[in-house]
């Protein structure tokens, strides 16, 4: 089963009753991409299937005291490697970082010219039912998408939930659709 998201970008006034009408010179840009559906985890390749449990694994080792929403990542590099991490929170709430990030750092730093190919994610929280798998934050995106600019190949996402049920995406660039990159500084 496929799900299909739509991002319309337009602009508003807004009215004391509410929004008014779009101006004729204003038009609509669709951005389309789409996310692959899997509720059984043996629909996925031997490798992606090991990652996904390598990312539920890692959410026991995540240091989340405050929000108790353990995240872990896994990530497969070209070379077979699998580079994992888990959230770590710290009292100083902007001094903590999510998993996703300290997988594509360590992975980054350890085999500097590694692909990365597949990031696997998984979430559980003491507090929310997470029926749904659970997408990384912007912060994340951004830098997945810094890596995928770099290798300049797509970066793979698996996102599991605690029901089974995975969201498989192309690339990052899809869930970064207007996004921000070195082209945008003239740099390459």
């Amino acid at each position: 089963m496929c799900i299909f998201t739509n991002l319309y970008v337009s602009r508003w006034k807004i009215t004391t009753t509410g929004y008014s009408i779009k101006p004729p010179f204003m038009k609509y840009i669709d951005i389309n991409f789409q996310i692959t559906e899997i509720t059984d985890v043996s629909e996925l390749s031997a490798d992606e299937q090991k990652l996904v449990a390598t990312a539920n694994t890692m959410t026991e080792k995540a240091y989340a005291p405050y929000s108790q929403f353990s995240v872990g990542a896994a990530i497969l590099l070209d070379n077979g490697e699998i580079i994992v991490g888990s959230n770590q929170e710290n009292a100083a709430y902007p001094s903590g970082l999510c998993a996703e990030r300290v997988a594509a750092f360590a992975a980054a730093s350890q085999y500097p010219g590694a692909i990365m190919k597949v990031i696997a994610i998984s979430a559980k929280s003491k507090h929310a039912k997470n029926d749904q798998p659970v997408s990384p934050c912007g912060a994340c995106r951004q830098v997945l998408l810094e890596y995928e600019f770099k290798q300049k190949k797509p970066l793979k996402i698996l996102l599991s939930s605690v029901s089974g049920k995975i969201y498989s995406i192309n690339k990052v660039k899809d869930i970064l659709p207007l996004s921000f990159t070195a082209e945008d500084l003239g740099i390459f």
